[in-house]
């Protein structure tokens, strides 16, 4: 049978407190050598029992173990130090963002139910000197608009008088000029040709076509004097080439 649960109590009787002492001394001195092996690790273990009697060990020399416990303890205590002081000032910067968004809304009109007389006229004197820089700011805005707009209209005037003189000048130069202006045909003289070429081309076709108009007329009623046809067949017959003649004609 296994041993049953001890309860973890301190024990009354001075000779089993003794012996329970000793045996789990060794056991923990024991563990330590072994994660001191296992595990690389420095370790340093003080054991003052109940009597004031001192037992330690140490893998490495007690006193360099100590030495750097003690600088990890003041290092520990300012990084804790430090913390804390930040969070001291994490805490002060939040309360002045609400007191700023408090204030902002005191200025929009809002969140007026906890200010006395005295805060509401001080309100009331904050935002009478914003809105008078304000429209200091805008006058200023709008001079300045002003100056630009002006200083853009001298220069369009100058302009505008730079130009009528130009034009001033061309047309006393063309009116003192010997020459006549030339009209569009003589400064492109290809374009006149082409025009020429082109009506003269009509009139050809138009006087080929009558002189085939006369000659298929001469051919029929020599045809008819000489042959019994039919005048309506004939008529149709020349309707049919003079049809024939235009066509070739466009």
């Amino acid at each position: 049978m296994g041993r049953g649960k001890i309860e973890i109590k301190r024990i009354e009787n001075t000779n089993s407190r003794q012996v329970t002492f000793s045996k789990r001394r060794a056991g923990l001195l024991k563990k330590a050598q072994e994660l001191g092996i296992l595990c690389d690790a420095e370790i340093a273990l003080l054991i003052f029992s109940s009597t004031g009697k001192l037992f330690e060990f140490s893998n490495h020399d007690m006193n360099t173990t100590l030495l750097r416990y003690n600088k990890h303890q003041v290092s520990s205590d300012d990084a804790l130090a430090e913390f804390k002081e930040e969070e001291s000032g994490i805490n002060i910067l939040k309360e002045e963002i609400a007191d700023l968004k408090r204030k902002q809304m005191q200025l929009l009109g809002n969140d007026l139910s906890g200010l006395g007389l005295k805060e509401l006229h001080c309100l009331e004197h904050q935002l009478s000197e914003g809105l008078l820089s304000i429209k200091e700011k805008k006058e200023l805005l709008l001079t300045e608009q002003s100056k630009q707009s002006m200083f853009k209209e001298q220069e369009a005037t100058m302009e505008n008088k730079t130009l009528q003189k130009q034009v001033k000048e061309l047309q006393s130069l063309f009116s003192l000029s010997p020459h006549p202006m030339k009209t569009n045909l003589e400064y492109y003289p290809l374009e006149r040709d082409s025009m020429v070429l082109q009506s003269s081309e009509i009139a050809s076709a138009e006087c080929n076509f009558s002189d085939d108009k006369g000659d298929s007329d001469i051919n029929l009623e020599l045809s008819l004097q000489q042959s019994n046809i039919d005048p309506k067949v004939a008529e149709k017959e020349t309707q049919m080439s003079s049809s024939g003649s235009r066509m070739t004609i466009r």
